[in-house]
């Protein structure tokens, strides 16, 4: 099973630290917060990935090459202006296996979720005799996104309706590539075409109780360096 990341978001919010700097190569820990991702991917026995890069990608590429340094190997998707993620996704397909559920990871977001678990096919397997095509790790609230994203009801995720208690979407999904199936290629959102398929029932998920950080601005940039010095500390 592949994992793709993303890391072609131009991060703009982390300004000025990303003016030179990619957001996937700034450092928390010691080590880049995509090394992070690589390195726990790896852990958990994803060695086969695809990275999309756009904003000052040649950097990145520069840091990882191959991946062989870190025990994966890496293929490139070069985006000129960045796609975001159904965009970015679709411009890669062609180095995703075209019948096959893959993982998909934020690189700006550190966690302790175990990627493994979503390496059973069955999580997108036919339920009902209908084929999910997402799968999603949902997450408490941050306080800078109190009102969440999504409702988990069982194992199916849908949209809140009006003040339901809703979760904040990780940043961590398996897709089916029929998800992304007859879409146009160019710069679009994940989210219409997820919100779509929950209307059909074809959106499972789980929540994440644990550690998560959503990298957004250099204040939770630090807020993570911290947290991980605390760790080894």
């Amino acid at each position: 099973m592949k994992a793709m990341v993303l890391a072609a978001g131009k991060g703009e919010r982390m300004q000025p630290l990303t003016l030179e700097t990619p957001k996937p190569l700034l450092q928390a820990g010691g080590k880049s917060l995509i090394q992070h991702q690589i390195e726990k991917l790896a852990h958990d026995g994803f060695k086969d990935l695809i990275i999309n890069h756009a904003w000052l990608g040649e950097q990145i590429e520069s840091a990882l090459g191959n991946g062989e340094g870190l025990g994966v190997s890496i293929q490139w998707s070069r985006e000129g202006e960045p796609l975001e993620t159904a965009g970015g996704i679709i411009q890669a397909m062609p180095l995703l296996d075209q019948d096959q559920p893959f993982v998909c990871v934020n690189a700006d977001i550190w966690t302790d979720f175990t990627f493994r678990t979503l390496r059973s096919v069955n999580r997108l397997a036919s339920v009902n005799g209908q084929e999910l095509l997402a799968w999603l790790v949902l997450v408490t609230n941050p306080a800078h996104h109190p009102e969440g994203d999504f409702v988990l009801d069982g194992d199916r995720i849908r949209e809140p309706e009006v003040d339901e208690p809703a979760f904040t979407y990780s940043g961590i999904a398996a897709f089916h590539p029929a998800l992304f199936k007859n879409i146009d290629p160019g710069k679009r959102s994940v989210v219409p075409l997820l919100k779509a398929a929950m209307k059909e029932g074809r959106v499972g998920g789980e929540f994440h109780d644990g550690a998560w950080f959503d990298i957004g601005t250099p204040e939770r940039l630090q807020a993570l360096d911290q947290y991980l010095a605390d760790q080894t500390g």
